[in-house]
């Protein structure tokens, strides 16, 4: 295996190759951390992916299969194949695919690689949820009422009644090995538990290999919070703030913010003590989330712990000030956390919005097509995580993220207005996209206040006939201005163009506020 480093002093870089197990966004931010540190980066790709960004930015890139991710991205054989071929020390899985499956990373560390991330024990330990819950009862962190075993997959209307009774409705069915909100569903009573519970089971063995299902009590309003933590492989931890994630469709994150605007002084270290202990519960090390529900309350209840990097780890970077990927790199490689690392305060307030290509008009559906027109925004306390740099097509066996676009300032209220400036700048062409819908978010008054929860865009998004033909005029309105050609369109429906310009999002945001909420 490589030989681990005690410190970072001696000037030599923490590793002299790396792969780079992912695509896309990700794959890019991995890259530009291993050239910053004097690490040789390897790509791995698909055939669809041999012109992709990340496999163009890379100094050597490898072709791992056809553009299915089970014959590529999720092909641990072809994967490691590939470190042996290029000669790479180390593996870092990004998030998604294989990021936190014990078995790629003990695949990696059986290799005599290094695996950039959380110990295979630890992935083990709280890769699923039940586990999870299991360890958090145990440290004394609060978990989600509920039931902590498995539910069985025949369950009758007798028992699903006598189970209700016990947690309480209206419940959420969760599945134990993944997220992103595949194998969830809400029960409202006990005559849906049977039919929701097979439906959830179903979705969440094609999506995890595994269809295990429990139940915790839907709590509601909620907000959606977790803790940034990064720890070394001598003790060193720090718990880097937290992150609001509240903004979500289908139980997935579209707008991450630090500070979370709904955590007070107290609440924040009850809830990083509550992170910590779960990290000091398990050999951890490298960087980890843990998430937790906050109810009206206050009251904080543990909902998983995420052992690989999130998404939306840039949010952090820009309140911390530090690269979370490179000190991935670096711990993996045995140095320590500096005190100047394990002291850090957040400062400022940062925000970032996700751009998928999807249909906000269709409950968010995502999109596949072509990008015939990218502007993405600049300037002070703006940056944009993507592995777009044009046009380009988007493989529909792929997640559709554009881009990650985050800002920076002093406080929410000027955070929130330079969000507003560097969307207006933004235009995307060829493809639906969330664009319009960010724009609005920004302008809508309870986002504006920091008064929201989960169920947000439930509650105040609602698009209809009116709101398509002003959308559909104002669009075209910017195209005969020059801000988006005519050829890419401009109106949002196929081959759909979000608008762009400062005074075509900002006439959107106002149409849109006028003609969507219903409130």
């Amino acid at each position: 295996m490589t030989s681990l480093r005690k410190d970072g002093r001696d000037g030599r870089p923490p590793f002299g190759r790396v792969l780079v197990a992912n695509r896309g966004e990700i794959a890019v931010r991995i890259i530009r951390a291993c050239r910053e540190l004097g690490i040789e980066s390897v790509a791995v790709h698909s055939d669809i992916d041999a012109n992709a960004t990340h496999a163009q930015m890379a100094d050597r890139a490898e072709l791992i299969g056809p553009a299915s991710p089970a014959a590529s991205y999720l092909d641990i054989a072809a994967i490691l194949d590939a470190a042996r071929r290029s000669g790479a020390e180390a593996v870092h899985p990004g998030y998604g695919f294989l990021s936190e499956d014990v078995r790629f990373a003990r695949a990696v560390e059986d290799a005599g690689l290094v695996f950039i991330g959380p110990p295979p024990a630890t992935l083990e330990a709280l890769g699923n949820k039940l586990a999870a819950r299991h360890v958090a009862v145990g440290v004394g962190v609060p978990v989600v009422p509920g039931r902590s075993v498995a539910l069985a997959a025949d369950l009758g209307l007798e028992a699903a009644s006598a189970l209700l009774a016990e947690v309480g409705t209206p419940a959420m069915l969760k599945a134990a090995a993944g997220g992103g909100g595949r194998g969830m569903r809400r029960i409202d009573d006990a005559g849906e538990l049977p039919d929701a519970l097979a439906a959830a089971s179903r979705e969440a063995l094609s999506a995890f290999g595994d269809g295990t299902i429990y139940v915790e009590r839907f709590i509601s309003p909620a907000r959606h919070v977790e803790v940034q933590l990064l720890g070394d492989r001598h003790g060193g931890l720090v718990a880097l703030g937290e992150r609001d994630c509240s903004v979500q469709r289908r139980h997935q994150k579209l707008v991450e913010e630090s500070p979370s605007p709904a955590v007070d002084p107290e609440t924040r270290a009850a809830m990083l003590a509550s992170a910590m202990r779960m990290a000091r519960s398990v050999d951890f090390h490298n960087a980890a989330t843990v998430e937790f529900l906050l109810d009206g309350s206050g009251h904080h209840y543990f909902l998983e712990m995420n052992t690989r990097l999130q998404v939306e780890h840039g949010v952090t970077e820009l309140v911390s000030g530090l690269d979370l990927v490179a000190w991935q790199i670096r711990v993996a490689a045995g140095e320590r956390l500096p005190q100047a690392v394990l002291q850090a305060q957040p400062r400022g307030h940062a925000i970032e919005v996700r751009l998928y290509a999807e249909d906000p008009w269709q409950d968010f559906r995502p999109v596949a097509g072509d990008v015939t027109a990218w502007r993405m925004p600049e300037g002070p306390g703006v940056r944009v995580d993507t592995g777009i740099t044009g046009p380009a097509s988007l493989p529909s066996q792929y997640d559709p993220l554009l881009a990650k676009l985050l800002v920076w300032a002093e406080d929410r209220p000027r955070a929130i207005a330079r969000l507003r400036r560097a969307l207006d700048e933004t235009a995307i062409g060829g493809v639906q996209t969330d664009h319009g819908f960010l724009r609005w978010l920004v302008d809508d008054e309870a986002f504006a206040s920091g008064a929201y929860d989960t169920g947000l865009i439930v509650d105040r998004w609602s698009p209809g006939p009116a709101l398509d033909a002003g959308i559909a005029r104002l669009a075209a309105a910017a195209a005969g201005a020059g801000r988006l050609s005519a050829k890419t369109g401009g109106a949002r429906t196929a081959p759909g163009v979000t608008p762009g310009g400062a005074d075509g999002g900002r006439e959107w945001a106002r149409q849109a506020r006028r003609e969507a909420v219903n409130r």
